[in-house]
């Protein structure tokens, strides 16, 4: 599996364009950080929707339980559903990942309007499409939910995970690594956005990105088209970043 992707020269080249992305060196004012996290909180939010889906086909979530099929890969899920739903919070306590973005926002100024109305017409019975369609957000943020949701809701657990490690695990380490270098050049008070961007360096760069390729290679068991189905995935995942990223960039005016 690794060596396809590094013998995939588009895979390469998508991934390097972000990594050297110029939405990082623009993060030169608070304005500026509010209106990035605006953007993002998105994708902090959809990030769940990939982790959930693993567990829901790695793990026993139904009832009555029955035994699951194998306890390493189940066991690595429950630890990051554990750390992403209940991370300790820096101050003695404990908070989802989520939760302290919203957090982060709130410290920035960030308006946290439109990413609560969207979550609010969910638990209304609202659909993602329609929540989506309804929400005050960018093209460029609706797309990329709506290509997380697709893969998250239709894929197989192949592709699942090839957006989970490819599309975050494995790529997150080094675009927060930009963020945080940026944030502390330009001396923005950004405490909550730090604690929560370093809190991903030091768990996905360590600990859950080796585990996630593991499972990727695993969830494969070295099936060509399966290999070739999760390669396409993880370009996806990554030009919708991307994407993303180019929105973000677009919008920085102040």
């Amino acid at each position: 599996m690794t060596a396809i992707m590094q013998n995939s020269q588009t895979f390469e080249e998508v991934r390097d364009s972000l990594l050297q992305h110029p939405v990082y060196q623009k993060l030169t004012s608070a304005e500026r950080v509010r209106q990035f996290m605006e953007h993002h909180v998105f994708a902090v939010w959809d990030f769940m929707s990939l982790l959930k889906r693993l567990q829901r086909d790695l793990t026993v979530t139904t009832v009555p339980w029955m035994p699951g099929r194998e306890a390493q890969y189940a066991r690595f899920i429950n630890e990051i559903v554990l750390g992403e739903e209940t991370d300790e919070d820096g101050r003695g306590g404990y908070i989802s990942h989520f939760d302290l973005y919203i957090e982060a926002m709130e410290e920035a100024g960030a308006d946290t309007a439109p990413i609560r109305q969207f979550l609010a017409r969910l638990a209304a019975g609202s659909t993602p499409a329609e929540a989506l369609n309804a929400a005050d957000i960018p093209q460029s943020v609706r797309q990329f939910v709506e290509t997380t949701l697709d893969i998250a809701l239709h894929g197989q657990s192949h592709q699942v995970a090839a957006a989970f490690f490819y599309g975050r695990e494995d790529i997150i380490p080094d675009m927060f690594t930009h963020l945080v270098r940026e944030l502390e050049a330009s001396g923005k008070s950004a405490e909550r956005l730090l604690y929560y961007l370093k809190r991903h360096i030091e768990l996905d760069g360590d600990e859950h990105g080796p585990l996630a390729e593991r499972l990727l290679s695993y969830l494969c068991a070295g099936d060509p088209q399966k290999e070739q189905e999760a390669l396409a995935t993880a370009k996806q995942c990554l030009q919708s970043r991307v994407q993303l990223w180019d929105g973000v960039s677009n919008s920085l005016t102040k």
